[in-house]
């Protein structure tokens, strides 16, 4: 979930947005789109929805990608402009259920696929190293957008997907045409992470220590529909959700590898789990930290209980055309599945920019 511990060095109780006026300050001089400009020129005007209209994608798609078969939702025409919609954790891809026909009324073709570890996601091998680690997730989708021959796409995500993101737009540039990032930043690495928060900033980290241990592994496997549901209220304290839409998205978690990846995306963070050699490379030039060079919007809720950078901490790192939204109304963590038109918005503007 969130940012990346070496962003959270704010004391979680001032982890708030300091306002339009200050963000506008912050983004001044940027050289791109401030976050005044609700929206690009020329775009299409996304229309309301309440939250929870659509509840289903349908029928599956299923396609071998790299090291797995990936599972995934598509919407849309199949000659439009690309948009891939990746979710977080501990969610799945109906976190997009309304996002989805937005986009694709608006003439994108919309893929939305189950990460390693979610849904019907399935590993090719068993001898495959069940590695969470960010690079293995980025070259994921990057494997899954040649496996379906879409060249570059806009790549748009929250939590695990928006730092999958964020790993494709630093890596492999040419294959991200725009980016929805929320949270912003969350480009990180081992070497930043070994650095110590203050108490109340760690605290907000709680269930990444107790990952580190195995009485947490086990009850993460244990208890994993209770402590996802533990976790999106925590997440996002003004959303009140039903069972049956946690349910919909619980059932994601019975992948028989989603323990497996979970627990060692975090223990891999602290540096307790080595990731693989292939990787290395890429984890390197991921902790320099690189400047995004893509068109990017940011986007936060005004009621995000999960760790996260404030805007001001990472406006910098994005040197093309960018701005930052603040959706407000009690929206949390869950941005897409909570706002969707917001989300959907910022989609097809980022697109024209």
């Amino acid at each position: 979930m969130g940012a990346t511990a070496n962003l959270e060095r704010l004391d979680p109780a001032r982890r708030r947005f300091l306002g339009t006026a200050t963000m506008a300050l912050a983004l001044a001089g940027l050289g791109g789109i401030g976050a005044a400009r609700a929206q690009a020129a020329g775009a299409k005007a996304i229309p309301p929805i309440k939250p929870g209209t659509h509840t289903s994608f349908g029928s599956l798609k299923q396609i071998d990608a790299g090291v797995l078969n990936v599972g995934y939702a598509e919407a849309g025409p199949a000659d439009g402009p690309v948009v891939i919609l990746l979710h977080g954790w501990p969610y799945d891809i109906h976190s997009f259920a309304d996002v989805a026909p937005l986009l694709a009324d608006a003439g994108y073709r919309v893929i939305v696929p189950y990460l390693r570890g979610y849904g019907t996601t399935r590993f090719l091998s068993s001898a495959t190293f069940r590695n969470g680690q960010p690079a293995a997730l980025g070259t994921d989708i990057v494997d899954l957008m040649d496996a379906l021959k879409i060249e570059k796409a806009v790549l748009a995500g929250y939590d695990w997907g928006a730092r999958t993101a964020n790993v494709i737009a630093a890596l492999w540039p040419e294959r991200c045409k725009a980016m929805v990032s929320v949270s912003g930043y969350l480009i990180g690495g081992q070497e930043a992470n070994k650095m110590p928060l203050p108490p109340k900033a760690e605290l907000a980290w709680w269930y990444q220590f107790y990952f580190a241990t195995d009485r947490g592994a086990l009850g993460y496997d244990k208890y994993r529909h209770d402590f996802a549901k533990l976790i999106w209220r925590l997440a996002s304290p003004k959303w009140e959700f039903d069972d049956a839409t946690f349910d919909r998205s619980a059932k994601a978690f019975d992948n028989p590898d989603h323990v497996a990846i979970v627990i060692h995306n975090y223990r891999w963070r602290l540096g307790l789990a080595q990731g693989e050699a292939k990787y290395d490379g890429l984890e390197k030039r991921l902790a320099a930290t690189p400047v995004f060079t893509v068109p990017t919007i940011t986007m936060e809720g005004d009621a995000n209980g999960a760790p996260h950078p404030e805007p001001a901490s990472y406006a910098k790192k994005f040197s093309g055309k960018y701005a930052h939204r603040l959706i407000t109304g009690g929206i949390g963590h869950n941005l897409p599945q909570e706002a969707p038109q917001a989300f959907a918005q910022a989609v097809v503007d980022v697109d024209r920019f």
